[in-house]
C-alpha cells in the first residue's frame, strides 16, 4: 500500500492537470514515480522530459534500454520499474528467460554478447557505484563513448525512480509482487 495517496485530478492545480495529461499521453498512465513527482509540477515537468529524452529520443537500442532498467529495478527490488519495464523489454526483444533469470537473481541465460556487456556494466555500476577501466574499455570499445554517456544517464535516472518507488511504496497495479525477496 503506497505511503502517499494519488492525486485526484479534479483536485489538481491547472499546472498539475496539463503535466498530468502530458505525462499520461506516452505511458498510458501516470504511477510510480510520476504519481509522486506530479505534488510538484517542476520536478514532474523535468521528470517527464528527462525521461523522455532517454526512453523516446535516446540512441541506445530499446532491448538494451530496457534491460538496463531491469537490472536496475531488480537491484533496488523497486517492484513498479519491475512491473512496467518486463513488458516493455520482451516487447523489444529481450528473451523471456534472461528477463525471468533477473527477476530471481539468477545468471541470465544470454545469447548476446551486448545484452551481456550491457547487463555487467549495469551490475558493477549499482555494485560497485563506478565502473572499472577494463569494462569502461569493453563498453568504449562495443558502443562509444556517446552510447556510454547515455547509459550512466539511463542507469541515474531510473535509480532516482526506483529511490521514489521504494521510499514512498509506489503500487504496482492489482497489489502485485513480481519480484521475490533475493
Amino acid at each position: 500500500m503506497s505511503r502517499v495517496p494519488d492525486l485526484d485530478p479534479q483536485a489538481m492545480s491547472a499546472e498539475q492537470q496539463r503535466l498530468y495529461a502530458e505525462i499520461k499521453g506516452p505511458r498510458g498512465n501516470v504511477g510510480g514515480p510520476f504519481a509522486l513527482w506530479i505534488r510538484l509540477p517542476q520536478v514532474a515537468d523535468a521528470a517527464n522530459r528527462f525521461g523522455n529524452a532517454l526512453r523516446l529520443d535516446g540512441k541506445l537500442d530499446r532491448r538494451l534500454f530496457e534491460l538496463m532498467v531491469l537490472v536496475i529495478a531488480r537491484h533496488w527490488n523497486a517492484q513498479y520499474e519491475w512491473f512496467v519495464h518486463e513488458p516493455a523489454a520482451l516487447k523489444a526483444g529481450l528473451a523471456a528467460g534472461v528477463a525471468d533469470a533477473i527477476r530471481v537473481g539468477k545468471e541470465p541465460p544470454f545469447e548476446r554478447d551486448d545484452e551481456r556487456l550491457v547487463a555487467a556494466l549495469t551490475a558493477e555500476l549499482m555494485e560497485t557505484r563506478t565502473v572499472s577501466q577494463a569494462t569502461y574499455d569493453r563498453v568504449i570499445a562495443a558502443f562509444g563513448l556517446e552510447l556510454f554517456i547515455e547509459m550512466i544517464t539511463v542507469a541515474g535516472f531510473y535509480t532516482t525512480a526506483a529511490m521514489m518507488i521504494n521510499t514512498f511504496d509506489a503500487p504496482v497495479p492489482g497489489g502485485a509482487r513480481p519480484l521475490p525477496e533475493l
